[in-house]
């Protein structure tokens, strides 16, 4: 499961790149009980998303050309160059160079060989998120790729990410764990995308809810639109795929509820 304690390969920051930071903020705000703190004027628009006066993610406006509204994850690296280096070799390609994000610690951003984005965090005097598998933060990454194969080989030469297969009726789940873990370990997952699927190669990020169902409805009546309806995974939980208001894609469970 996710923890703060972060360890190499685990995630460990989450951030949405809106076409209206101010919508978002409204929309998140109602929804999960969010508040907005601003990084301050240097940082371009960029801020925290707070609850209970803990970051669970963050916010900030699209700097790339033709850039949609979205969610990235960070995956925990003690050496962002090196992580740079490793993707590019392993078929990756470097969106953003390694930079200082003054003395909070070091970012670089990613898309790997499938499509999707993500990026890395080096700790400097930010760790990473304050809160994480509460109710309103984030508790689970899900890889949705066109070759699931091909991107868990890619992902095991970046982080050395171990992993589970599932089988169920129809289908087949990868279960991700940071390496040497087992299933203490365990943060997210990689699904087939499926073809003619409408949304392109990415990660999902789910937030922990008290009430699925309850936050699907909340979310429509804010301008948000339904992806995948409320439904209930035996020994997991009850899940749903949502968009914001700006039609960036998220998912929301809650663990082992009703009809779990």
């Amino acid at each position: 499961m996710l923890t703060t304690d972060y360890v190499p390969g685990a995630p460990n920051w989450l951030d949405l790149g809106a076409s209206d930071t101010e919508a978002a903020v409204a929309f998140y705000g109602s929804l999960l009980g969010w508040r907005f703190e601003s990084a301050g004027p240097e940082a371009g628009g960029y801020g925290f998303f707070t609850l209970d006066r803990k970051t669970v993610a963050a916010v900030g406006p699209l700097t790339e050309e033709g850039a949609r509204s979205a969610w990235t994850p960070y995956f925990h690296t003690p050496d962002a160059e090196a992580t740079a280096k490793t993707v590019e070799q392993a078929g990756g390609t470097v969106r953003l160079a390694p930079f200082d994000v003054f003395e909070e610690g070091r970012m670089a951003q990613f898309t790997d060989p499938g499509g999707a984005r993500f990026a890395v965090w080096q700790p400097g005097r930010t760790a990473g998120l304050d809160a994480v598998t509460d109710p309103g933060t984030l508790c689970w990454t899900e890889l949705h790729s066109p070759d699931p194969a091909k991107d868990l080989a890619f992902y095991r030469k970046i982080f050395g990410w171990d992993t589970e297969e599932m089988s169920f009726p129809g289908g087949s789940y990868t279960v991700l764990m940071t390496s040497g873990a087992g299933r203490e370990g365990s943060f997210g997952g990689v699904a087939q995308l499926q073809e003619g699927h409408s949304t392109p190669p990415q990660w999902l990020p789910y937030f922990e809810v008290t009430d699925c169902d309850a936050v699907v409805a909340r979310g429509q009546d804010l301008g948000g639109s339904v992806l995948m309806p409320a439904m209930s995974a035996e020994g997991i939980g009850r899940m749903a795929w949502l968009t914001d208001a700006g039609r960036a894609p998220f998912g929301v469970i809650a663990s082992g509820g009703p009809g779990a």
